[in-house]
């Protein structure tokens, strides 16, 4: 194993490398939380793809090939379908409005006064998006060092605080572009065809398998509509799905980038269920969640295993990195910044949102930094202490689509819904999903869909039953959606007064949304 540790070493400490070349460039709030959107689409690509694919996608997908066959592939499919929908149908637009957090965009949508508890459902959905990421140190830990559960938190964890904390995401981004290459390296090109191999190749897996293992529905219609409800709308509205989209330098990065990364997500789909179903053939007496653990430690040679487990770290830590530092944004900028009264909620006027106080962005990098630091040991805590990960995710994901999907969309789309229906449906869609939780279990699929459909039918009536969003308030938000309106927190630019010479040049800035 000393080769495949001497990967795994060389790899950690290029990643906390990246972390301090990522501080030297993080100079502004910009640059700290969204890579002063200045992503092209290579790298764009890279990144949105390294989060939206991760342990869950990488382990869990093996597992569920190893559990259904290729069936399984069926729950990062609906992730990579619901990235391509986002690029497609939103991205553009949602990289225009120049927005730090989901709940400034509705702020400003709804008139300054939707996004304080949907900040809240963001931040604890993001919260438990980290600590169930970070859990998943403990199986690859496990599988290189034979380290113990905490243990491997511990370190697992740290590394990725570390470096989120130094450079906050354009750390991240460098550190996704290399893990995005060792997962496709290690995932794609080493580990599916040695398993298919292995296995004695499709035509001995086909005929040591049953049937069922090679329907393409064999996982159940009920199963993959609740991965739609889940994964695919959940991409959609997730925090740290659009802080990656705040990221590019452009819409058309926005939209092509992502929907190469989606594309590239089904064809990470299909191979997680094909290995799954390899390891199905070589050892058919497996809990399904050790199927991807065991084929690596048993079926790699030396070097190639420490370069699959790099993978498997690589895209945890993608996932675990970007759910933390979607979790300090919003618990900094939405949250506590509203509790401190730092920042404004915009009032609109004819020029557009109204100014709000300018707060040194040397402060702001210290004050962002310090929330991740903070989350990221509270997400080492909870992870060190949580033994369900799947009810808790469950339940995080159903918060965040019954209760936000419907006011999110609708506030892209349709122009007649008000702050008030809005407001109405996170409160109703979120009780619901909570009290059909409590009813039918926390992990039934009733909860989010009558969830959804109450939230839907709330906004929806309450929208119409109350006056329509004020004139200006639409106004100013058709201008950021446009992009016509600066980015928050820009510079100052000087507008010339009178050109009589009778009155002083006149000062503007663009507003900070939220």
């Amino acid at each position: 194993m000393a080769v495949d540790y001497a990967v795994i070493a060389v790899y950690l400490a290029g990643m906390l490398a990246m972390g301090w070349w990522g501080m030297r460039r993080a100079k502004s709030k910009s640059d700290f939380l969204v890579a002063g959107r200045r992503l092209g689409p290579v790298m764009y690509s890279g990144t949105i793809a390294a989060i939206v694919l991760g342990g869950a996608s990488t382990i869990g997908g093996v597992g569920l090939g190893y559990q259904y066959g290729l069936s399984g592939a069926w729950m990062v499919l609906t992730i990579g379908l619901g990235l391509l929908a986002l690029s497609v149908f939103f991205s553009a637009r949602i990289a225009r409005l120049k927005v730090y957090t989901v709940s400034e965009m509705l702020d400003l949508r709804y008139g300054g006064r939707a996004g304080v508890i949907s900040g809240v459902v963001m931040w604890a959905y993001t919260l438990m998006l980290a600590v169930t990421s970070t859990i998943a140190y403990a199986t690859i830990f496990d599988v290189m060092f034979d380290l113990n559960r905490t243990l491997s938190i511990v370190l697992g964890g740290s590394i990725v605080v570390a470096y989120s904390t130094l450079g906050g995401m354009w750390s991240i981004t460098l550190t996704d572009m290399v893990q995005f290459v060792v997962k496709t390296v290690g995932i794609l090109l080493l580990l599916l065809p040695i398993a298919v191999i292995k296995a004695g190749g499709f035509s001995e897996m086909k005929a040591q398998l049953p049937t069922e293992y090679f329907d393409p529905l064999g996982i159940g219609g009920e199963t993959i509509f609740t991965y739609v409800l889940i994964y695919t709308f959940g991409m959609l509205i997730g925090q740290d799905i659009w802080q990656r989209v705040f990221t590019a330098r452009s819409d058309t990065t926005a939209r092509w980038g992502g929907m190469a990364a989606g594309t590239y997500c089904l064809v990470y789909a299909v191979a997680g269920a094909v290995i799954g179903t390899a390891a199905k053939v070589l050892y058919p007496k497996l809990a399904a969640d050790d199927a991807f653990a065991t084929i690596v430690k048993e079926e790699l040679p030396m070097g190639v295993r420490g370069l699959v487990l790099a993978a498997a770290l690589a895209a945890v830590m993608s996932t675990s990195s970007g759910a933390l530092i979607a979790c300090a944004t919003v618990a900094n900028n939405d949250i506590w910044a509203r509790l401190r009264g730092v920042v404004g909620r915009p009032a609109p006027g004819p020029d557009g949102p109204a100014q709000v106080d300018e707060i040194d962005e040397i402060d702001e990098v210290k004050g962002n930094r310090l929330f991740i630091l903070v989350m990221g040991v509270g997400v080492i805590a909870i992870a060190i202490a949580l033994n369900d990960v799947v009810e808790a995710l469950t339940v995080a994901y159903n918060l965040l689509v019954g209760g936000l999907l419907v006011p999110i969309i609708g506030g892209l789309l349709w122009k007649r819904g008000t702050a008030a229906g809005a407001l109405a449906a996170v409160a109703v869609g979120g009780t619901a999903v909570v009290g059909l939780m409590w009813h039918y279990g926390i992990l039934a699929n009733e909860p989010v869909m009558y969830g959804l459909l109450a939230s839907l039918a709330v906004y929806v009536t309450v929208s119409l039953a109350t006056p329509p969003t004020d004139a200006e308030t639409l106004a100013a938000w058709r201008e950021r959606v446009a992009g016509r309106a600066p980015e928050p927190g820009a510079a100052t630019a000087a507008v010339p007064g009178p050109t009589d010479g009778s009155g002083p040049a006149v000062s503007h800035t663009g507003s900070r949304g939220g």
